[in-house]
């Protein structure tokens, strides 16, 4: 697959004691990289010991029992691992940005490394599908490639359907427009530019996998819940330090939590710059 990238591009999948993204942990990451400079993808495939039970669910999803993990290095034990393999690149995955991303995102929080994707593009192939061809991975697979999905929920498994799949979309979308449910047309959005899918595959309305925080019609990041919702975050959170703190310390994900400490970083830089220009006029 001859990709267009500007910088590294990862495929990840994760599979994981369950699906709760804050307070589940992942029990094997695989990711395929592909390099900006065109050689050979560079493959990663790690099991990891949760460090805690795996629910019944789970084990029924992907098979990985606690045996398989009993003697496995834990995530801060391959953290540094990780890290440096995805180092600055951008990431795709199928459902990453509701799963895999935030998922990976609270385990480097946990062992103290701020996991930042404000500066990564990120491609959610599932996205694609479920806007062209709305369906799950198995029938994804067959449908683009004609292909049965063997080893589903085996995770360097479902990463080379991803990758199959992707590389299906692109070749069957190619020149094709979408017509959303608004009647609003987005002229051949699916082609071979990371920028672009990375434009079509995220929701702008929600600025974090949760959806606890989303833009409003000006741009501006509200709250999308509780007794601030549709408040401005930067200000608000900035006039209330104790919902602040509440937020910084309860069961939010790292994402809303990194994010929230911009907010209000960016409004209290925004008042010393307005005072400074008022001084300055007087």
């Amino acid at each position: 697959m001859n990709l267009n990238l500007d910088r590294d591009l990862c495929f990840f999948d994760i599979e994981a004691t369950g699906l709760n993204v804050v307070s589940d942990r992942i029990v094997q990451i695989a990711i395929i990289k592909y390099l900006k400079d065109g050689r050979e993808p560079q493959e990663l495939s790690l099991m990891i010991n949760p460090g805690i039970p795996i629910s019944l669910e789970a084990m029924l999803v992907h098979g990985i029992q606690p045996k398989d993990v009993a003697n496995k290095p834990t995530f801060q034990q391959l953290s540094k691992k990780i890290w440096d393999f995805i180092g600055n690149a951008d990431l795709a995955g199928y459902n990453s940005n509701r799963f895999d991303i935030p998922m990976l995102m609270e385990e480097f929080a946990r062992v103290g490394m701020e996991f930042d994707i404000s500066k990564r593009r990120l491609i959610d192939v599932q996205r694609i599908f479920y806007k062209m061809e709305p369906r799950t991975l198995k029938a994804a697979l067959k449908f683009y490639c004609e292909k049965e999905h063997e080893d589903a929920h085996d995770a360097m498994a479902d990463v080379r359907a991803t990758i199959d799949v992707f590389k299906g979309q692109l070749d069957k979308y190619e020149n094709i427009d979408y017509l959303d449910e608004d009647g609003i047309r987005i002229e051949t959005p699916i082609k071979n530019d990371v920028q672009v899918l990375h434009e079509f595959t995220n929701d702008n309305r929600f600025v974090d996998a949760t959806q606890k925080l989303r833009s409003d019609v000006n741009g501006e990041i509200v709250f999308n819940f509780g007794k601030y919702i549709n408040k401005p975050v930067g200000e608000t959170l900035y006039e209330d330090r104790q919902y602040y703190n509440w937020i910084l310390n309860k069961e939010f994900t790292s994402q809303v939590k990194q994010m929230v400490k911009k907010l209000v970083r960016d409004y209290e830089k925004g008042l010393k710059a307005k005072e400074k220009e008022t001084g300055n006029q007087e």
